[in-house]
C-alpha cells in the first residue's frame, strides 16, 4: 500500500533492503523474539473529519479534573501572563531549531542572549549558557563540571536535602563518569566536620539547594570559603522565581548557580517541557555545558549576535566535548525571557512575597487547628513548607473530592505544600476548613 505522506517508493525500499541483506521489512526484525511481537491487527478508528476529530478530543479532555494547586515539590502553579503563548507561538519562535547561521538566526540569537542577561542578573553570577534540559540535568551537569575542573578531586559532596528526584539524575550522571557521591547534611549544617572531610583534597565539589527540598532557607556560611580553601567548586540548585527575594548563588559565593526556570512563569503543563539555568564565575566560563551567545558587530558596525564558546559534541569532536547536551531548551528561555519582560523587577519581586505571605498564612492556620504540625519549627521557609497531619490521607483524599489538590505525600503522615501568587484567601480557607472538618 502505498501512504502519500511517507517519502519512499517501493523501488527505494528495495534497494534498501538490498543493501542491508534482507528480503522484506520483516527481516529487519528477525532478532526480536516472535513471542513478545504483535500479530493482531491495531485497534485504530477508521478516518475522521475535522469536526468529528475535534468532538473527540473535547470530550476526553473535559474528562480531565481541574485542581487547586497546592502541590510543589519542583513544579509550581504560578502565573504566566496571556501575552506570552501568543508570542511564543508565532512560526518564526515556534518552529527555529539550531541557530547555526548567525545571519539568518539573529532573532533567535538576541532572545537567547537576553535571557542569558536576565538569568545572570536573577542569579548574581558572570555568565550563563542557554537553556538546558531542566533543573535535575542542570545540577548533574554542574557536577561533572566540577569534577572534570579537578586535579585530583574524584568525589563531589551532596547535600541530603536537595530534591530526591534532582539527586537520583545527578547519581545516573556520576555512575557513568566515575564521580564518586556523598551526602552530607547542610540542612543541620556542622561547618567544621564539613572543612575536615574537605581538607582531605579529594573532593571536586559540594552541592546544596535553597530553598531545599522541604521549603526551608538554609545557611550556607563558611561553605564557599571552606571549599575554595581546598579547590573544590561550590554550587548552589536554587527555584529561580525565589531568587528575586532571597540571597543569591554569588552572594553565597557559589562558583556555579543551577536550577530550573519552571518558576518564571512556565505552566505546570502536565510535567513539561520546562528548562534549567546554568550560570558561573567568569573564572569557569570555557567550561560550561550548552551554547553561550555573545554580542559582538557586523562589518558596518551593527549589534549583532553569534553563537561563541561552543565545546559542544556537536561543533567538536565528541570525545573533548564538556557535555553531551544538544538541546537547549530555547523555546522555554524565550517564554522566561517575555515573563521576565513583561513581570518586569518589581512585578517579579511582588510574585514571590505574595508565595511566601500566603505559605506563612497557610502554615499558620494549618497548624492552629492542632491537626497539622511543622516538621521544621525552627527551620525558616519561604512559600513550601513540609507538616505531618493527623490522617493524612482521609484529609488528602477529602481534598481531592473538594477539588483541590494538598500537596504532595512524603513520608507516612507528612504533606509538602506549596503556595503561589495564585492562590487566593479564599482558596487557603478553603483547604484549611477541610482539614477542620
Amino acid at each position: 500500500m502505498n501512504y502519500k505522506y511517507f517519502p519512499h517508493t517501493p523501488e527505494d525500499i528495495k534497494e534498501m533492503l538490498s543493501v542491508c541483506g534482507v528480503d522484506s521489512l520483516d527481516g529487519l526484525y528477525a532478532d526480536i523474539p516472535d513471542s513478545v511481537k504483535f500479530h493482531g491487527d491495531y485497534d485504530l478508528p477508521s478516518e475522521k473529519s475535522e469536526l468529528e476529530v475535534r468532538a473527540f478530543f473535547d470530550k476526553i479532555g473535559k474528562e480531565d479534573k481541574q485542581l487547586t494547586c497546592f502541590a510543589g515539590a519542583g513544579a509550581y502553579d504560578h502565573y504566566s501572563p496571556a501575552a506570552i503563548p501568543q508570542l511564543v507561538e508565532r512560526s518564526e519562535f515556534l518552529t527555529s531549531y539550531t541557530p547555526y547561521q548567525a545571519e539568518i538566526s539573529q532573532g533567535t540569537l538576541q532572545y537567547i542572549f537576553e535571557y542569558q542577561s536576565m538569568m545572570c542578573e536573577l542569579t548574581g553570577m558572570d555568565v550563563s549558557n542557554a537553556s538546558m534540559y531542566d533543573g535535575a540535568t542542570a545540577t548533574a551537569e554542574a557536577v561533572l563540571l566540577a569534577f572534570n575542573n579537578s586535579r585530583k578531586g574524584d568525589t563531589v559532596l551532596i547535600s541530603d536535602s536537595i530534591d530526591p528526584k534532582t539527586i537520583a539524575v545527578v547519581k545516573t550522571y556520576a555512575h557513568f563518569h566515575g564521580v564518586k557521591l556523598e551526602t552530607f547534611s547542610s540542612l543541620e549544617l556542622d561547618i567544621e566536620a564539613l572543612k575536615a572531610r574537605l581538607a582531605n583534597k579529594d573532593v571536586a565539589g559540594v552541592v546544596v539547594q535553597q530553598p531545599d527540598y522541604y521549603g526551608i532557607i538554609e545557611d550556607f556560611s563558611g561553605i564557599a570559603d571552606a571549599c575554595h580553601d581546598n579547590k573544590a567548586l561550590f554550587i548552589v540548585n536554587s527555584v529561580a522565581a525565589d531568587l528575586a527575594l532571597l540571597k543569591t548563588p554569588a552572594e553565597w559565593g557559589a562558583d556555579v548557580a543551577v536550577g530550573d526556570i519552571q518558576s518564571l512563569g512556565i505552566p505546570l503543563a502536565f510535567g513539561g517541557p520546562y528548562a534549567g539555568y546554568m550560570c558561573s564565575t567568569e573564572k569557569l566560563m570555557r567550561k560550561l555545558p550548552g551554547r553561550i551567545v555573545g554580542q559582538t558587530v557586523d562589518n558596518r558596525g551593527q549589534r549583532t549576535f553569534v553563537l561563541t564558546l561552543q565545546a559542544r559534541e556537536q561543533h567538536i569532536r565528541r570525545q573533548k566535548a564538556t557535555s553531551n547536551i544538544c538541546s537547549n531548551e530555547s523555546l522555554m528561555a524565550l517564554y522566561v525571557t517575555i515573563y521576565m519582560s513583561l513581570m518586569g523587577r518589581e512585578g517579579v519581586k511582588e510574585a514571590a512575597q505574595i508565595s511566601f505571605d500566603g505559605a506563612h498564612y497557610l502554615c499558620e492556620q494549618l497548624t492552629a487547628t492542632g491537626k497539622a504540625r511543622l516538621v521544621y519549627a525552627d527551620k525558616p521557609f519561604f512559600n513550601e513548607f513540609y507538616v505531618s497531619i493527623d490522617n493524612r490521607d482521609d484529609f488528602y483524599n477529602r481534598a481531592i473530592d473538594k477539588g483541590i489538590l494538598p500537596g504532595v505525600k512524603v513520608s507516612d503522615d507528612g504533606l509538602l505544600v506549596a503556595v503561589t501568587e495564585k492562590r487566593t484567601k479564599e482558596e487557603i480557607d478553603e483547604l484549611v476548613g477541610i482539614l477542620k472538618d
